[in-house]
């Protein structure tokens, strides 16, 4: 099995910065996509960021140009840097995986974390 740890998030003003981390760990063979979701009270789950074995990023049109996301295939993990918050970014972010495991290379499976999170106060 593949665990996710989140760390990062906090409590920060509009207009501050936040840089949260997700280190992917287990019998993992390969990691494809890895990415972020948020969920603010009352709301359903939703993409913030994404990024391919490639690099390859997409991005929720409420982030683009303010948060990045990247990622360190050697230490399987993810980045989301957040700039220019604002408060309507409050909400718990999530990180998650698509991966392989060892014991069946050929089966993509989807792994998230327990959540972090994150309140811009205004």
């Amino acid at each position: 099995q593949v665990q996710l740890v989140e760390s990062g998030g906090g409590l920060v003003q509009a207009g501050g910065s936040l840089r949260l981390s997700c280190a992917a760990s287990g019998s993992i063979f390969r990691i494809n996509a890895m990415g972020w979701y948020r969920q603010a009270p009352g709301k359903q789950r939703e993409l913030v960021a994404q990024i391919t074995s490639s690099g390859s990023t997409n991005y929720a049109d409420s982030v683009k140009g303010r948060f990045t996301i990247s990622r360190d295939n050697a230490k399987n993990i993810v980045y989301l840097q957040m700039n220019s918050l604002k408060p309507e970014d409050t909400a718990v972010y999530y990180c998650t995986t698509d991966h392989t495991e060892f014991r069946d290379i050929r089966r993509v499976l989807s792994s998230w974390g327990q959540g972090t999170q994150v309140t811009v106060s205004s």
